[in-house]
């Protein structure tokens, strides 16, 4: 396995990691990042396989544990009941309960509610230069999964900043100030959403909290520190993962010259996740020894799964540093794969397909006003404004 350097906050980088994913797939499946002394699959074929190996998982080992700093005690009092980071059984036991009330004739019947969202924002675009990112990429989803969970919209902005908090602790310049905000907004969200479920369990709604306190199997339902995590989670990862796809998708779109429209909107949408994802990095422990690409595996260690290398393997995808929307399907990894893939993945799909046909067929002369620039966010990727202009 060869080994690299690259700083993961460094501006270049930042702007385009792709030569540098070039660089390590140039080394094989598996490929060391000095920078986070971590093994990295960044190859399709290894980053895919690794996704469903069962002797991985995103639960570090119970002896391996490490002690949680006093400071991150709220945050990852919340982690420990997300099922993002849980492995069977427990992982098994809350996904199969979520999508009992997460289903996917619930996430259909909110296609005219998006379609309509996507004009109201449109129509209170200010003349001149607009920033789509919180006029239009933001609000957009953090407003569906209000109305999903039966939260007032008017909370939306809130739920926003601490949404932006807490996943800001994944970053490669995650510091103490990071951290504690981080902790603060998981404590601040959590008594907030804690009054809701108290709220719903006496009057019940026709929302997903309220089907998620009824949603059971086997006699078991989740707990109310599950419901709390679930709900976090389901705004989190999709919100955060659906702006930066449709911000770097409205980028590609416009760079390339690329029409959407309802009839095409699926395999551009397919593409745009493939080009340019919103999650570059995902981690998991080994829980046995064991041999990967030639690399042994002790119980414990860690390996990087990058799944933008991935997406952008010549193997799977012909010359594809070109945006095509055009291409033979492919599954690419944006979503992630087997027991953990992505339980938001058709809600991001529908919001993404809906909102962008529409969006380029009320500005058709949009334009990008000034050069999009990426923000420091990695292991996420996502711009930091997308200024456009219209006639």
């Amino acid at each position: 396995m060869m080994a690299f350097s690259q700083n993961p906050t460094a501006p270049d980088f930042v702007q385009n990691p792709y030569p540098f994913y070039e660089t390590l797939r140039a080394g094989g499946d598996l490929a060391f990042w000095r920078d986070y002394a971590l093994p990295c699959a960044v190859s399709h074929r290894a980053v895919s396989a690794l996704l469903r190996d069962r002797r991985f998982g995103r639960e570090i080992p119970p002896e391996l544990t490490p002690e949680i700093p006093p400071h991150l005690a709220p945050f990852y009092a919340v982690e420990a009941h997300s099922m993002l980071e849980l492995e069977p059984p427990r992982h098994t036991r809350l996904r199969g309960l979520v999508l009992r009330a997460f289903t996917s004739r619930r996430i259909k019947e909110l296609a005219p509610e998006i379609a309509q969202l996507s004009h109201d924002l449109i129509d209170r675009f200010p003349d001149g230069t607009v920033d789509l990112l919180p006029a239009f990429c933001a609000p957009l989803p953090v407003i569906v999964i209000c109305r999903l969970l039966g939260v007032p919209e008017a909370h939306a902005n809130q739920l926003l900043a601490w949404s932006n908090a807490m996943v800001s602790i994944y970053q490669a310049r995650r510091d103490r100030t990071i951290e504690e905000a981080a902790a603060q907004a998981a404590q601040e969200f959590s008594a907030f959403l804690a009054d809701y479920i108290e709220t719903r369990r006496t009057a019940p709604a026709d929302d997903l909290i309220t089907h998620l306190i009824a949603a059971e199997e086997a006699g078991e339902k989740l707990t109310t520190e599950e419901l709390i995590a679930t709900c976090i989670l389901l705004l989190n990862a999709g919100h955060e993962a659906t702006v930066h796809t449709m911000g770097n998708g409205i980028k590609a779109l416009l760079e390339t010259g690329t029409q959407i429209t309802a009839r095409t909107a699926e395999p551009v949408v397919e593409e745009i996740l493939r080009y340019d994802p919103p999650l570059h990095m995902f981690t998991r422990h080994a829980y046995e020894e064991v041999e990967v690409s030639g690399h042994r595996f002790q119980r414990g260690d860690q390996v990087a799964l990058l799944l933008a290398a991935a997406n952008r393997d010549p193997d799977v995808w012909p010359d594809p540093a070109r945006f095509d929307p055009m291409r033979a399907p492919s599954a690419n990894t944006s979503f992630g794969a087997g027991l953990h893939f992505c339980v938001g993945a058709p809600l991001a799909r529908l919001e993404l397909q809906i909102a962008l046909p529409i969006l380029f067929d009320r500005l058709p002369d949009m334009r990008l006003d000034t050069p999009p620039q990426f923000a420091n966010l990695y292991h996420f990727h996502g711009l930091e404004r997308l200024e456009i202009r219209s006639a």
